[in-house]
């Protein structure tokens, strides 16, 4: 615990039991304390974000950032659980009563939207502080693209709880039938799967022309440059000139046309210079249009990353689901050879029967 004292602060403290998801079923919960035990929230000032930590004894069994993405969902009147795509797993807590559970859930809203507002600072503080091109001692130009690591989303699927000492997740009430429920799962992830494909090749092909136009506006940048340090030489020359020829000149008309011809030159480079300024902000701004668009191909990446993982998990279910069908199907089948070996026992057993009664009804007759 002394190394969370040293950075961060916890701000709000609660008991509850801890579960974490069994990563072979993703079905079951796994408990990973033995008794209820602390779960605090906590902040880091020095990363400006915000945690969720649980010690049981020395041992760290909770130790997850929240993100913007994360959600925290009552799954019944004391249990409630949120998944952390970067420890790869999805945490549970029971609590000993419905209102630990609301406090605990409206702590992680509200920080939650802090660490969301907490992240937008911080990319406007590097948008504002980052250049549309740096040049190296070389004079080599070095890309102002930062493509930036994205979180994992919260729409991974939220499992079952089968767990009977402690609270649990409460089931779906209105259910798809079997085969209904099959064939959804498999259209559903196959049509996620070729869309954000798709997005991704239209986001590599539109970065790739963006990365192009960049480098080729970047060397523009730096020609235009060069041109508005020339420019400005020639315009001090200019005056100089024109001062010189105040100074020594006795012909004052000539003098004057001559000034007024060079200043019409300067004027004329002040109007040149404004228009290659002009023409550096747009290409500024052009190139953050690039860095948007990077950012967003990296976000569709991670997403289409988390959707085949999504796709394998309901792979995964679908085989589980037809083992169960055919294993179904075959004690039906072992259940109806059992009730016809049954019926016909019973029918040898009435044509018996028959037969005794008519031998005694013939014996009545014989006597």
């Amino acid at each position: 615990m002394g190394h969370f004292k040293q950075k961060e602060q916890p701000i709000f403290s609660t008991r509850a039991h801890v579960f974490q998801i069994d990563p072979n079923t993703k079905k079951n919960w796994v408990p990973t304390s033995k008794h209820a035990v602390t779960v605090s929230y906590f902040y880091d000032s020095t990363r400006n974000v915000y945690r969720i930590i649980s010690l049981d004894g020395s041992k760290a069994i909770i130790n997850s950032t929240i993100t913007p993405n994360m959600t925290f969902t009552k799954t019944s009147q004391k249990f409630g659980q949120w998944a952390d795509s970067r420890a790869n797993t999805v945490y549970g807590l029971g609590f000993s009563s419905e209102h630990h559970l609301s406090k605990f859930a409206e702590k992680f809203q509200e920080f939650k939207e802090a660490a969301r507002l907490a992240k937008e600072k911080s990319q406007e503080k590097m948008e504002l502080t980052s250049t549309p091109s740096q040049e190296s001692a070389g004079g080599d130009l070095q890309s102002p693209l930062t493509p930036e690591s994205i979180n994992g989303t919260d729409d991974e699927r939220t499992p079952d709880v089968t767990q009977n000492s402690e609270p649990r997740a409460e089931p779906t009430q209105n259910a798809l039938p079997f085969s209904h429920r099959i064939f959804f799962l498999f259209y559903f992830s196959s049509a996620i799967s070729k869309h954000w494909e798709a997005e991704l090749a239209t986001l590599k092909g539109n970065n790739a022309k963006l990365t192009a136009a960049l480098l080729e506006s970047t060397a523009n940048v730096k020609q235009w440059k060069q041109q508005l340090a020339a420019y400005q030489e020639e315009a001090e020359r200019l005056h100089k000139r024109v001062t010189e020829l105040e100074c020594v000149s006795s012909q004052a008309n000539a003098v004057h046309t001559h000034k007024t011809e060079l200043n019409q030159t300067i004027q004329e480079l002040e109007e040149t210079l404004k228009v290659k300024e002009e023409e550096i902000e747009r290409l500024k701004q052009e190139i953050d249009n690039a860095r948007e668009l990077q950012e967003q191909r990296d976000s569709l990446t991670q997403k289409l990353q988390e959707v085949e993982i999504r796709n394998k998990d309901l792979e995964g279910q679908l085989s589980d689901l037809e083992q169960r069908l055919e294993k179904s199907q075959n004690e039906q089948e072992a259940f109806r050879n059992n009730l016809k070996t049954l019926l016909e026992i019973l029918d040898g057993k009435i044509f018996e029967l028959t037969e005794l009664r008519d031998n005694l009804a013939k014996l009545l007759e014989c006597s």
